[in-house]
């Protein structure tokens, strides 16, 4: 008997065939909507995005010049890492679509005291440096409120309504045994997703959540609450896509904080970023005579999925990437020098953008807005 797909979305689920996600849990292929887009962005033409709930209601907002809202968010735990950045492309790609789009940046402090143990005043002063990245990574601040869990009130209060409609049973059948701190979390996460519908924000519209294939749990929560309680608010069930996960530099199946040299950050040091990819884990064969035989296999290349994913934006120059690994004109250690110093010069402009930001993101993290 096949074993169902389980998705642990505070672990280290690690997914290898996506389509269970459309057959087990009604995820639905983007492929067919890929056309509908007014610009492609490169996770959406690579594919990288391959799923989604409910995102026509967006794409016919921003064709007929409705008004929408992109909601995502950070656990402040740590610096930016490539996981997070994937996400953050996501929000400001939706946001940026149409002028009648606007972005909700949430600041998961409850969340990160609860699942890491971060007290809150250390959470932000990570979401401070947190959110420069993300204003260097294009988030327009001027359509954009940002806001901490334990510090908006609306939030909490709609959490408060919501957890009188949700049993245990249905937290234990989600999520599995948990302690409760994880379960209030996820409570409270249902209200960060429905906040854009808020009253005080122009009441129901439709709402995307870009999220990782390992997020779905959450959104499968918050669109149950939305419908049991769609009668008195008039929600309208939150809309969201789904990105391919991350494999660890070093070969794991998921990208993991949990191994340090599997991953980097976008304010690591640049020689410990090098030396991250000159170690990372190849498609290459054992030996160069065999690999100019051959040819090397991209699709299990650590290297080639970091540059394909974020730091090589020319489809024609990733695919002579991949043609010259396959037919075995590229080697491995060259493909590593070439692909370090493209990352490191990525992240010496993203540092350089960053700094220009902190000033904005204290205000933002502090004050919500911008202006």
């Amino acid at each position: 008997m096949e074993r169902k797909l389980v998705i642990d979305p505070w672990g280290e689920t690690a997914i290898e065939d996506y389509s269970k996600l459309f057959e087990q849990f009604g995820v639905e292929p983007i492929d067919p909507l890929i056309d509908e887009f007014p610009i492609k962005h490169r996770l959406i033409r690579r594919k990288i995005i391959f799923g989604h709930r409910d995102l026509q209601k967006i794409l016919k907002a921003i064709k007929e010049g409705e008004e929408y809202a992109v909601l995502s968010g950070i656990k402040p735990t740590g610096d930016f890492h490539l996981g997070t950045k994937l996400t953050a492309e996501e929000i400001i790609f939706f946001q940026k679509l149409s002028n009648k789009a606007m972005a909700f940046y949430c600041i998961a402090d409850v969340e990160a005291w609860n699942d890491n143990g971060i007290p809150f005043d250390k959470a932000e002063e990570i979401a401070i440096s947190n959110i420069a990245d993300v204003l260097a990574l294009g988030l327009d601040p001027k359509r954009v409120y940002v806001y901490r869990q334990s510090r908006e009130r609306r939030v909490l209060q709609m959490a408060t309504v919501f957890a009188r409609g949700v049993s245990m049973n249905l937290l234990e059948a989600i999520y599995g045994p948990r302690h409760f701190g994880l379960y209030l979390s996820a409570i409270i996460q249902v209200a960060d997703i429905l906040l854009p519908q808020h009253p005080d924000f122009g009441g129901p519209k439709p709402t995307v959540i870009p999220v990782g294939a390992d997020q779905d749990p959450h959104i499968r929560f918050a669109r149950d609450i939305a419908q049991k309680y769609r009668s008195i608010y008039g929600f309208e069930l939150p809309s969201a896509t789904y990105h391919r996960l991350m494999r660890s530099l070093t070969g794991e199946k998921k990208m993991s904080k949990r191994n340090p040299m599997g991953m980097f950050t976008l304010t690591e040091e640049l020689e410990s970023v090098k030396f991250k990819i000159m170690n990372a884990f190849t498609g290459g064969r054992p030996t160069a005579k065999e690999q100019r035989e051959k040819g090397g296999v991209p699709e299990i290349c650590c290297v080639y999925e970091v540059l394909m994913f974020h730091f090589v934006e020319d489809d024609s120059k990733l695919l002579k990437i991949y043609e010259e690994c396959v037919t075995g004109k590229r080697l491995c250690g060259e493909c590593k020098r070439e692909a370090a110093e493209i990352i490191l010069k990525w992240l010496e402009e993203h540092r350089r953008r960053r700094e220009k930001f902190i000033d904005l993101a204290t205000k933002l993290v502090r004050e919500g807005y911008a202006t």
